[in-house]
């Protein structure tokens, strides 16, 4: 057995319906050793504050079964928007991550996944960029520990964070950079023009990731397969091997050491397949 065996950590996103402490158990039953959550709706701004015991239950489980805090990638919601041009939206959404990132401090997690923001063509990007930077200084200060953790996009609309270098202007203007990091998602990489359809390619990609922003930063991937096309700017996922993508990225991954430490997290179309999904994953990390 190769010796690496057991060091990829690999798993999906999962349900917290019923509580948060079920996820545990959601991710157990598909083989994976890491996993995604939301710790509230997300698709509601306000959620009641998680109760002490749900809270306890949840880290016996993690314990139980053997995940650890930096194999968890907690994720926001989809309403906050960290570069908001009107004052009021910036105001809430700014409330919304901070109660985001204190309920992963809560849970005693250290991950806190998010999309960086939209300028709504209302503002530069640059200034959309500061006004992100800036939210996550202000959540720093709010909330100890946990990192930010800025999900690259595919460029869709008016979202910011497609390009490297958007990811690496958000970094450069947070102070603590030991607590800003990186989840690039292969879908919205490839979609945003990054080409991953090959071994060569990704070669090419995750140098060019290396020499932006630092694969110091990244701390996490969301490991999808793609429907729309190279470059096409389209969000649109697909299981692992069956998009546009196809399965030289993912094998890539798997054997590439580099990614050994961090959470690997499918949000593919088709759950049912996760567990065959991560077991393809863990049979070429064992062959690397």
């Amino acid at each position: 057995m190769n010796k690496n065996f057991g060091t990829k950590y690999i798993g999906a996103h999962v349900s917290a319906a019923g509580g948060v402490d079920q996820a545990p158990m959601r991710a157990r039953e598909i083989g994976a050793n890491a996993f995604a959550l939301f710790t509230k709706n997300q698709r509601q701004w306000v959620a009641k504050p998680l109760e002490a015991k749900t809270i306890s239950a949840f880290k016996a489980n993690c314990k139980m079964l053997g995940f650890s805090a930096e194999h968890i990638l907690p994720h926001d919601s989809y309403l906050i928007n960290l570069g908001a041009p009107e004052e009021e939206k910036l105001e809430k959404s700014r409330a919304a991550f901070i109660d985001e990132m204190e309920r992963c401090h809560q849970l005693g997690l250290t991950l806190l996944n998010f999309h960086p923001g939209s300028h709504l063509n209302k503002i530069s990007e640059a200034e959309c960029l500061a006004k992100i930077a800036h939210s996550i200084n202000l959540a720093h200060q709010a909330v100890p520990d946990v990192i930010a953790v800025i999900e690259n996009t595919a460029g869709q609309g008016s979202n910011l964070g497609w390009r490297f270098e958007h990811l690496a202007a958000i970094i450069d203007q947070v102070e603590d950079k030991s607590r800003v990091g990186v989840c690039l998602d292969t879908c919205h990489t490839f979609a945003a023009g990054y080409d991953l359809s090959s071994h060569e390619a990704c070669e090419v990609t995750f140098a060019e990731f290396d020499q932006v922003v630092g694969m110091h930063y990244l701390r996490a991937m969301h490991i999808n397969d793609s429907k729309s096309t190279l470059g096409s700017k389209v969000d649109r996922h697909h299981a692992l091997g069956k998009g546009a993508i196809g399965w030289d990225c993912f094998e890539y991954i798997a054997k590439d050491s580099r990614f050994d430490a961090i959470p690997l997290i499918l949000e593919t179309i088709e759950p049912e397949l996760w567990p065959a999904e991560i077991k393809q994953l863990r049979e070429w990390h064992r062959q690397a």
